[in-house]
């Protein structure tokens, strides 16, 4: 027989349950944005399973080498947080040659970018405190926390560095903190409020060079340092800063309506590129872009019983104009779940993962 208590606490949880779904829902103010028609996998998008012999570099336990630098020595670094669900506490790791791994900084937070000034210290995007440079002894010195007009950076997300030492990188938002819900939010809002910084090491200045673009993701100067590519992942794009030339402080696309959710760029030697994505593009994210109620109800539901990112290996190469020369897949996901950044060294693309315990190394064959 049910009881009078029962029936109160089930009533109790399911008004508690519609209080919080209402208020996730509210918390949420989607843009209604179409994408352009997904691209066919044909030509240099052809898909194929060239990253399927891609190894395994294990991480001991840890998640999340979103991105990846290599020191002169060899060694490899990346971020890392302490589970595959727990995003709020990580450290850079250090991977040396012989595969030892060891905590090379307590960060006390995921670290998303990565890269080595001329004094080889590791500057660093860390979301929630800001860009730092860390010297050999895995001390950390924080450069700056907010933009010239006071705004914080809250969602650092990746770094370059100029020949004149001037450090360029990204922050996706600075109005909510780093989470994986809020990550989905911006996702959903299809707002632009990220953007791209340039930051003087000698006079410690903050410059705002994009103020306004759709998650702010990967950053790459090009082979002169004329301009500096900024990674749009919501819009599927990658937009174009010009540094010098006639072309000085505007923006344009370099590339757009890519067949997945692109994450990292970095430069080669011959001043191409490399683009990896976090997965392919989703039809049902998609379809539900241009209708922003669905979209407060798909955020609104507890993140468990949302969909889930799909496992899929895929990395570009583009020349230095942006026109794709190749692009390598991994379909079923199980090698190659996805590739949030591309590092080549010594004819091996080192391959990162928000979500996986390892980094893959794919050896290169051109």
């Amino acid at each position: 027989m049910i009881t009078k208590k029962v029936i109160y606490s089930v009533s109790l949880a399911f008004v508690l349950f519609i209080g919080n779904f209402s208020f996730q829902a509210c918390s949420i103010l989607p843009s209604a944005w179409t994408p352009p028609k997904k691209p066919e996998l044909v030509g240099s998008y052809e898909e194929n399973d060239l990253l399927s012999s891609t190894e395994w570099i294990d991480l001991k336990g840890w998640y999340g080498p979103e991105d990846i630098a290599v020191d002169k020595e060899g060694n490899i670094y990346c971020g890392a947080h302490v589970s595959a669900s727990d995003f709020s506490d990580g450290r850079i790791l250090k991977i040396d040659t012989a595969g030892n791994v060891e905590e090379f900084c307590n960060t006390n937070n995921w670290v998303t970018g990565l890269q080595f000034d001329k004094e080889e210290n590791l500057i660093a995007c860390i979301p929630n405190i800001g860009l730092a440079s860390i010297n050999n002894k895995g001390e950390m010195t924080v450069l700056t926390e907010k933009d010239e007009k006071g705004n914080p950076f809250l969602m650092l997300n990746d770094v370059d560095i100029a020949k004149d030492g001037n450090i360029y990188f990204s922050n996706t938002s600075s109005n909510v903190k780093f989470s994986r819900k809020h990550a989905r939010k911006i996702i959903f809002e299809v707002k632009p409020e990220g953007g791209l910084y340039k930051y003087n090491p000698d006079t410690k200045s903050v410059e705002t060079l994009i103020d306004g673009a759709y998650f702010a993701n990967g950053v790459a100067l090009s082979q002169n340092d004329e301009f500096v590519l900024l990674v749009e992942l919501t819009k599927y794009r990658i937009i174009r800063y010009w540094l010098k030339g006639d072309k000085q402080g505007t923006t344009d696309v370099f590339i757009d309506n890519l067949p997945g959710l692109p994450n990292g760029v970095a430069r080669r030697t011959d001043g191409s590129f490399w683009v990896g994505f976090t997965t392919r593009r989703d039809d049902t994210l998609d379809k539900f872009q241009p209708k922003p109620f669905m979209k407060k109800l798909i955020y609104a539901t507890p993140m468990w019983l949302q969909p889930k990112q799909e496992s899929f290996g895929m990395i570009m190469h583009l020349d230095p104009k942006g026109k794709v020369i190749k692009t390598y897949y991994e379909p079923s996901g199980e090698i190659v779940s996805e590739a949030s950044s591309v590092e080549e060294h010594n004819g091996y693309l080192y391959l990162g993962g928000d979500l996986t315990n390892h980094i893959g190394r794919y050896k290169l064959v051109e």
